[in-house]
């Protein structure tokens, strides 16, 4: 929503500065040397970027905010693909990027309490020093922040076993438009009383209330690590191959990742750094990771359960990590998504339907594109496992946004009647808003609608994104 026109003249930077202190609010000018995120070269743009320190900063700008119908965004660390952080030049962006304090690691409750500007990674290493492990993982670990996590719902690598974020989040602390402050800091796994107020607020992107606090659940560290990869010439044997080595390695399986014979090559043929470490000629790969605590008897359950695999002639080839440097390689392979901006403009994508229609998707989508665009290249890879996979779709760079709306009609099309999401794990934002429809249905959505004209009736917070 934009401001009333009597609210036009009024000089926000000075107003937000009175409260919160001239270092902590950016004028628009100094936003123009900002990235808007990753992978973008246009600038932040706002009337001004606020950074509170603290809750009662926060609570603070939105009161103001509220009181003046400004329009406010919230940001985390800007690694998200799907312009859910975009601000317009008569809005205020308010950046948790001072919030970045570990307030509590509780080694024998196993939490951790901390403030949404967080890093991904500095609570992961905080964790493991001592001895514990935050298991949500994606590629953007050291940019991300955990309240941006929380705000999308994010998933990464580790889902088949530990879950989404939602499944981390015990308790939090949010700020509601109007500046009032509910305190749900809970930090018992099992608390049923009453309505789980934590599970509106996650994987809502910031359009209902800008999450300050959180109390994350903690595991203990894995003491071993065993990783392969692992090669198919037919995608019944991928399936079949997910579900029996989850079952021989008895819970332990932690990572599913499958790549597509294209994305395999695109990561592991040069300029591209990254070495094969199979043959190029198969038609799908998988990385496969298992975590435990017996360094020696995990290994060897391990290596049997590939053998009885490669017995079985579900897996056509395999290569064993045998050092944390083959274990990173492996996974530099699976997180080299940048080498799709070579030679054209990448479109992504973040899709999930059944495990069973993925192949009969993956041709459909490549004959649609065929179809549809003259020139292209069609990259497929992801968390196979908890049935997400990812969709790279490279174009001319002299097509740019015009060829846009036809991938995208081509990519969610399909996935209507295989009952599928548009969106696994990015959140919708701006641009998966008109394809919402057919993940959600009029019913959810209106409750959606609802639940936001509840908390946020002047719809000032993040306004445009979702619904």
């Amino acid at each position: 929503m934009n401001p009333e026109p009597e609210n036009q003249s009024m000089d926000i930077v000075a107003s937000l500065r009175a409260l919160v202190g001239p270092v902590a609010v950016l004028d628009a000018a100094e936003l123009a040397a900002r990235p808007a995120g990753v992978w973008r070269s246009d600038p932040l743009q706002a009337a001004a970027l606020v950074r509170p320190a603290d809750t009662s900063e926060v609570a603070a700008v939105l009161r103001w905010c509220h009181a003046h119908r400004v329009a406010v965004v919230p940001q985390g660390g800007l690694t998200g693909l799907v312009h859910g952080a975009d601000a317009a030049p008569d809005q205020v962006i308010l950046s948790l990027e001072r919030m970045r304090t570990i307030e509590l690691i509780d080694p024998v409750q196993r939490v951790a309490r901390v403030q949404a500007g967080v890093p991904l990674q500095a609570l992961q290493e905080a964790a493991a020093a001592q001895a514990l492990a935050f298991p949500l993982d994606l590629g953007a670990r050291g940019t991300a922040t955990l309240g941006g996590n929380a705000a999308t719902n994010a998933g990464g690598n580790r889902v088949i076993r530990y879950g989404m974020m939602r499944e981390m989040v015990l308790g939090l602390e949010v700020v509601l438009a109007d500046g009032t402050v509910v305190d749900a800091l809970n930090a018992l796994i099992k608390n049923n009383a009453g309505y789980d107020l934590r599970q509106i607020f996650v994987g809502s992107e910031g359009t209902l209330g800008v999450i300050t606090r959180l109390v994350l659940r903690l595991r203990e560290q894995p003491r071993s690590r065993q990783m392969a990869f692992v090669a198919f010439d037919r995608f019944d044997a991928v399936a079949a191959f997910l579900k029996r080595i989850d079952r021989d390695l008895g819970g332990s399986l932690s990572a599913f990742e499958v790549m597509w014979q294209s994305y395999y090559r695109l990561v592991t043929t040069a300029p591209a750094p990254g070495r094969p470490p199979l043959p190029q000629h198969h038609a799908y790969y998988a990385l496969i990771e298992s975590q435990g605590a017996h360094a020696e008897a995990d290994a060897a359950r391990f290596g049997a359960a590939l053998e009885s695999a490669l017995e079985a002639r579900l897996v056509a080839d395999a290569a064993v990590a045998q050092s944390e440097s083959d274990c990173a390689a492996f996974w530099g392979l699976r997180d080299d998504v940048g080498q799709a901006l070579r030679g054209g403009v990448p479109l992504l994508f973040d899709v999930s339907l059944p495990i069973a229609e993925m192949e009969r998707y993956a041709a459909e989508l490549e004959a649609a594109l065929a179809a549809a665009l003259a020139e292209h290249r069609l990259w497929i890879f992801g968390h196979l496992g908890d049935g997400n996979l990812h969709v790279i779709v490279q174009v001319p760079p002299q097509a740019g946004p015009a060829a846009r709306p036809r991938v995208e009609s081509c990519v969610y099309g399909p996935l209507a009647a295989y009952r599928g999401s548009v969106s696994a794990e990015h959140g919708i934002g701006l641009e998966k808003k008109p394809w919402l429809h057919l993940s959600r249905n009029a019913a959810e959505i209106a409750l959606m609608r609802t639940l936001k004209s509840a908390l946020d009736p002047l719809g000032l917070l993040n306004p445009g994104k979702v619904l």
